[in-house]
């Protein structure tokens, strides 16, 4: 059976760690599906197009390239459910995986009818520095009837707030840094600008 990643994420914007994220499930799903969505238990300050460009922008930079990860903003929903229902009408037969960060497992129960959505896929939470998840935090979802896994990979400590807030350029790839300039997207956008052209490419 075919094995497809969900991977929803706010992007605002999206950094180096979710470029890590990317590569490690494309090389244990057969497919990745990825957008840019809206956390009703968030405030966003970037449009939703700009998200999902810069989404892309930094799945086309993964090097080597990896050619099952794609971005579908059709499947892009506040609500969860209503996601993985868009996902199941695409791939029927196939098995879906719901990826979802480790700083928001505490919230998981209070989702959109959260019993459904459990019935129709598995979890797969990804660790997140200072969040730490053990057997234990995910008890209660599991008494839910989740079908749940901690993914075994270490992503850079790296968050789209600090990049809001501090502007590192080292927090993103170049090519979204190199948007978040040319949209004037952020208020970091006015700090001193490093020479994109001699930065390393972040290798995956």
């Amino acid at each position: 059976m075919k094995t497809i990643a969900l991977f929803g994420t706010s992007a605002d914007p999206p950094t180096a760690g979710h470029q890590t994220i990317l590569v490690w499930l494309s090389h244990h799903y057969d497919q990745v599906a990825v957008w840019a969505s809206d956390n009703p238990f968030k405030s966003h300050q970037t449009p939703l197009e700009h998200r999902a460009a810069m989404l892309q922008l930094l799945i086309d930079d993964i090097y080597p390239p990896r050619r099952n990860i794609h971005l579908y903003p059709e499947l892009s929903n506040p609500r969860a459910l209503i996601t993985v229902e868009q996902a199941r009408k695409r791939w029927r037969s196939a098995a879906l995986t719901l990826v979802v960060g480790a700083d928001l497992v505490a919230q998981l129960p209070r989702w959109y009818r959260i019993d459904d959505l459990l019935r129709q896929v598995k979890l797969l939470v990804v660790p997140r520095s200072g969040y730490g998840i053990t057997e234990a935090d995910l008890q209660p979802l599991r008494q839910m009837g989740a079908r749940v896994a901690i993914a075994d990979l270490t992503v850079p400590g790296v968050s789209s707030t600090a990049y809001r807030e501090e502007g590192d350029p080292e927090i993103v790839t170049p090519p979204v840094e190199a948007y978040i300039h040319r949209e004037h997207l952020y208020e970091c956008q006015d700090a001193p600008q490093r020479n994109l052209l001699t930065r390393l490419r972040h290798g995956s």
